[in-house]
């Protein structure tokens, strides 16, 4: 036990240091001047090198083999910490501290980069930087892939996703792409015997989506007190579980995706706020992986947010938020903008049908950079050819092709199978969860998220990374994850 306790204490010192990253990132993105950044760089440096210390002493590995053969006098979760403890250490261990500074400079480097060459469409301003971060990542990879007897690709997937190899993936998302697009035929076919739909035309201000948007986030379950919405280049949900820092961007045109990125962000945060006080700066305290993480954001955005009972709640508010009125206003006609299919370039503004096919073409690509079948150079070329396959689509600019996400110009290589795992996963979980109370899609509609905020509390929050993540999902739903489960509400609401 006693060794033990000293790992809490280290791995409490280590992930408060990742906690200040959080926000310093989040400040980065949200708020700081663009010359501040290479005095940023430094300074996510050093806390970066900082945590990997914590983690990688000599002691630290003495006092895991420790506490594990003494883990029989561990109550269950301490004995889930002790394990995720040694996850932890084994992806940190891998890897030289001067490694981790050097990246750790390169990304942020890069991010700075990216922010101005994204509106500019310039690939080429910062593809230099991508390819030093690319060829750091690549060195990360190799010396974690050889701790954890995997590939390239799947020793960084393995820190998102872990124990999922890309043996899972390949068939998984094959699979899939073929069946978005018989899907995507029958969508488009179906949608064409619709009547009309009526344009949502008008200016919309930004003060007025913001406040929208705030709204309906404290309607979900989203505390103030304990965070806030800011605007970022690109949506995320940052910070730490009791300060929670979630964005999202403008577009005066149309108010839609704006809502729907800050529905799907507050999704992000409710999971935060949700995971366990009591082992909060523990692993265990931890999310259960970027799958879970995203199931939980696309459960609220997609199952709960775009359904007919929550729009026939919102409607009149969106209606009050914009002094509209008439039938263009309705519910009915909201939820048949929000479940619009039509094939489109970005991904975080992309339907629920062809959504599977952005993620696909990056878990493609992103694997075949790191694996070192594609460079830098070739990515705008292969990101189109990927593109016209998928979705019959050529990008006209790199705005609306390679340079849209930022994940590979932060280093986020692995990330992006998340979101399909994390969709699938929603699917299931929303299933089960109306299955077991009826209070949920009656709450939904009249905008009480307590009884579907409760249950996904009981069912996955709370746990945090106590379990892996094939028993969180067994437990919670009471079987293994099933792509018949998304397939099956994807078919019903746009079949």
């Amino acid at each position: 036990m006693r060794a033990y306790e000293q790992l809490e204490e280290r791995y409490r010192r280590a992930l408060s240091l990742q906690s200040i990253q959080a926000v310093l990132h989040w400040d980065s993105a949200v708020m700081m001047p663009t010359a501040a950044a290479p005095a940023r760089a430094e300074q996510l440096a050093l806390l970066e090198v900082m945590h990997h210390e914590q983690l990688c002493d000599q002691q630290v590995e003495s006092l895991l083999s420790e506490a594990e053969r003494g883990c029989d006098e561990l109550d269950p979760w301490r004995a889930a910490n002790l394990r995720e403890m040694r996850r932890m250490w084994v992806h940190a261990a891998a890897v030289p501290a001067d490694l981790v500074e050097a990246l750790s400079k390169a990304r942020s480097r890069c991010e700075a980069l990216w922010r101005e060459a994204r509106p500019a469409s310039d690939f080429d301003g910062v593809a230099p930087a991508l390819g030093e971060v690319l060829r750091l990542v690549r060195q990360v990879a190799a010396a974690r892939a050889e701790r954890l007897d995997c590939g390239l690709y799947e020793a960084l997937l393995d820190q998102y996703e872990p124990g999922t190899r890309c043996a899972d993936l390949d068939p998984l998302f094959d699979d899939l792409g073929v069946w978005v697009r018989g899907m995507l035929s029958r969508a488009l076919e179906k949608q064409a015997t619709d009547p009309p739909l009526l344009p949502l035309e008008g200016s919309f201000s930004i003060e007025a989506q913001r406040q929208l948007g705030e709204r309906l986030m404290r309607v979900v379950g989203f505390e103030s007190d304990h965070g806030r919405l800011d605007v970022s280049a690109h949506p995320f949900c940052g910070g730490t579980p009791a300060d929670v820092r979630i964005t999202t961007r403008y577009d005066q045109g149309d108010f839609l995706k704006a809502l729907m990125a800050v529905l799907h962000e507050t999704g992000h945060a409710l999971y935060q706020r949700g995971l366990p006080a009591a082992w909060r700066n523990q692993p265990v305290g931890e999310a259960r992986g970027m799958g879970t993480h995203e199931s939980q954001s696309l459960l609220i955005e997609m199952q709960a947010c775009r359904s007919p009972a929550f729009l026939r709640f919102a409607a009149p508010i969106i209606q009050e938020a914009f002094g509209a009125e008439g039938e263009t206003w309705s519910a009915d006609n909201l939820y048949r903008h929000y479940t619009r299919v039509e094939p489109g370039f970005i991904r975080v503004d992309a339907d629920e049908v062809t959504y599977p096919a952005h993620v696909i073409l990056r878990y493609r690509l992103e694997k075949a950079m790191v694996e070192g079948d594609l460079e830098v150079t070739d990515l705008p070329g292969a990101w189109s050819e990927e593109m016209r396959s998928l979705l019959d689509l050529e990008p006209p600019d790199h705005r609306r092709g390679c340079l849209q996400d930022i994940h590979w110009f932060d280093g986020a290589f692995g990330y992006f199978p998340s979101y399909s795992l994390g969709a699938m996963l929603a699917a299931q979980l929303f299933r089960v969860a109306v299955s077991q109370d009826e209070d949920i899609v009656l709450g939904i509609e009249r905008g009480d998220f307590v009884p579907l905020v409760r249950w996904l509390r009981k069912a996955v929050h709370s746990e945090g990374a106590r379990y892996t993540t094939p028993e969180l999902v067994r437990r919670a739903t009471g079987t293994d994850l099933d792509i018949a489960h998304y397939k099956e509400h994807l078919e019903t609401r746009y079949g």
